[in-house]
């Protein structure tokens, strides 16, 4: 499926909402030179080893989360932000409930596609 790329105004209660497996969900606002992502991870849930030619920026709005970035770990909670240069490999892991905000450029047409199996579908 092609990237759908939005315009205008949107409601975040109103965006589809994906399930990922039995511990993620995902809503997602797409632009056309950037998206937004916001997650909600249940405790136990794992993004695994991974890189993507993309630009990331996280936001952690509540719970925690064990990220490792470029071979460095740490503990993020609420209020942290983190920049992850594209083709840098990164991880997490959610020991908690957990909701954050990524913000992706270009726009990552792999997760309209099945390609973001670290998720563990």
């Amino acid at each position: 499926m092609p990237v759908p790329v939005m315009t205008g105004y949107a409601s975040l209660k109103t965006l589809p909402e994906e399930t990922i497996g039995d511990k993620i969900t995902r809503k997602i606002l797409v632009g056309e030179k950037e998206m937004v992502v916001f997650w909600k991870m249940k405790a136990g849930a794992r993004a695994a080893m991974h890189q993507h030619p993309h630009e990331q920026i996280f936001w952690l709005l509540s719970g925690r989360m064990e990220f490792t970035l470029g071979g460095e770990k740490r503990t993020c909670l609420p209020g942290d932000l983190g920049v992850i240069p594209g083709n840098t490999p990164h991880e997490a892991y959610f020991p908690e409930d957990t909701e954050v905000i990524d913000v992706f450029a270009p726009p990552r047409a792999d997760m309209f596609e099945g390609g973001d199996t670290y998720l563990g579908r």
